[in-house]
């Protein structure tokens, strides 16, 4: 369906939805997901492109969390185990398995990591996806030729699940939309409707066009991550806080500087948090921080000394120390962590997630991780459906193939992501000898997934395309903005917009891609 099919659904103001729920992010689609699959009438409202924010920011790993192991955190790490193993059972297309070496560098290490990892495959089960080893030196070398040799003893060897998380995100609601529910994006959500003291709907309003939509429901779901406390005052003025935003930020770094196919696990690092450098569409990716923030943004910005950080840690463990010079992207992104009394220690701050049920009856589900999306979803159209009455369907979600599900995809296939999918965009190419063509030379994307995004996966934009329909901003800042012109000009023929749309979207998107540089 097209945007403006979406949109005449809502035009009948007599229509009750079952569900509306606000935020298009991994928790939002997860909810929406979870609500039409049982056959409730479901409407999700964005106030801007699904996963804009935190959802298409994470450092890409579907994953038990080994950080929560350390922390003694065992119920969350079960439920993301199990929550994994569904995830590439439901979305082979766009989960796949990672092994990840530790390097180690003292005595102690050896003994105390690998004890702590089978404790991993064995909370795993049935859903593990391979069983951890203690490396030799050589062995260590072999998986990761570019690891610091000085010191090295050996490593340990264990499994997690990696996916592109906007891609996830696309397919969650191109899911949504084949079950019969409507997804909608830039519809952004001004006002709660109330009767009675009870929220019975919303007002949205439409970026694209301005037009306002009174729309009613029997339950309204708050799933907006870090905007979360600015739904609940629309509900109630004097809510309290209860989200605290912490800041995680990664680089992105040529493919040359870890060969091969295993990612790095630093497991302690000067702050505590545990550091990565993963393998993900021939590059690598470097991260994360926890800095609390003060201020909630849409697009937020790295900081100077999280940037240090992160190069100075890599250059620890890589032979090839990483400059500034060197970062194709830098990308932040705001977690939505639960406040908990008064601490100021953003890590040690619960992962899990939270379900509120307010006196006026809106939901509101909030925290957790992209791993735990799906349970999420589960335990808050439970909620959900209780309150408002609604007859009671068990979960689907469970062996629900997501949009795209496609068992085998071809190893190196830049299509892959694409799943099920893939045939028909390859037909559009061969339709369109143009439309073959790359759109960067330093870019594995052709002009056909422009037009395909814009055509079937709803993107509006110039940035919709290069920051989430293709990864081309995270992959490379400067290649996605030198291809940006050739995208708007595409995207224009695709809706129907005139030359000066192209060029306030390539001047837009300049400017947003201006900030995933290093200066």
């Amino acid at each position: 369906m097209t945007r403006e099919e979406l949109l005449q659904q809502l035009e009948d103001s007599r229509n009750i939805w079952d569900f509306i729920v606000i935020g298009g992010g991994a928790t939002g689609l997860g909810t929406a997901v979870e609500a039409a699959s049982r056959g409730y009438r479901t409407l999700l409202l964005e106030q801007s492109d699904f996963a804009k924010g935190t959802s298409s920011r994470s450092t890409k790993l579907i994953h038990g969390g080994v950080r929560y192991l350390q922390q003694g955190n065992l119920s969350l790490v079960l439920e993301a185990l199990r929550e994994r193993g569904i995830l590439i059972r439901n979305a082979p297309h766009l989960v796949h398995n990672l092994s990840f070496v530790v390097p180690l560098y003292d005595w102690w290490e050896g003994p105390f990591y690998g004890i702590g990892l089978k404790l991993y495959d064995m909370l795993a089960g049935k859903l593990g996806l391979g069983p951890s080893m203690r490396l030799t030196r050589e062995e260590t070398v072999r998986l990761i030729p570019t690891v610091e040799p000085q010191g090295l003893r050996g490593g340990v060897i264990y499994h997690d699940g990696q996916f592109d998380d906007a891609r996830l995100a696309i397919n969650l609601a191109q899911t949504m939309a084949d079950l019969g529910g409507t997804p909608l994006s830039y519809m952004q959500v001004t006002a709660l409707l109330k009767a009675n003291g009870l929220v019975e709907g919303v007002v949205a309003r439409d970026l694209e066009t301005g037009r306002e939509h009174e729309l009613h429901a029997r339950v309204v779901v708050n799933a907006t991550g870090v905007f979360t406390d600015r739904v609940r005052r629309l509900d109630d003025p004097e809510s309290p806080d209860i989200i605290v935003p912490s800041q995680g930020v990664h680089l992105v770094l040529d493919k040359s500087f870890l060969p091969g196919d295993s990612a790095i696990m630093v497991p302690h690092t000067d702050d505590g948090r545990v550091l990565f450098a993963v393998p993900w569409h021939d590059r690598v990716v470097v991260g994360t921080t926890d800095t609390k923030v003060p201020e909630i943004s849409l697009e937020p910005r790295p900081l100077p000394e999280e940037i240090d950080f992160l190069l100075t840690h890599a250059a620890r463990y890589l032979t090839r120390d990483p400059a500034s010079g060197d970062v194709l992207s830098v990308f932040a992104g705001l977690r939505p962590l639960i406040r908990s009394g008064e601490s100021q220690d953003t890590a040690t701050l619960s992962r899990d997630h939270t379900l509120l049920i307010a006196t006026s009856g809106l939901i509101t589900i909030t925290g957790g991780k992209w791993t735990t999306y799906r349970k999420m979803g589960e335990d808050t159209v439970d909620a959900a459906a209780a309150l408002a009455g609604l007859d009671e369907r068990r979960s689907m979600t469970g062996h629900l193939r997501i949009h795209g599900w496609q068992e085998v995809t071809a190893a190196g296939d830049p299509w892959g992501v694409y799943g099920s999918d893939t045939g028909e965009l390859k037909k559009l190419a061969s339709g369109d000898p143009t439309l073959e063509k790359p759109l960067h030379p330093k870019l594995p994307y052709r002009a056909c997934e422009v037009v395909w995004a814009a055509r079937r996966e709803w993107a509006r934009t110039v940035e919709d395309v290069l920051a989430r329909r293709t990864r081309a901003l995270l992959l490379d800042a400067r290649a996605s903005m030198e291809c940006a012109p050739l995208v708007a000009a595409l995207m224009a023929r695709e809706l129907g917009r005139d030359e000066s749309w192209q060029h306030e979207q390539v001047a837009a998107y300049c400017e947003l891609a201006n900030g995933y540089l290093l200066k």
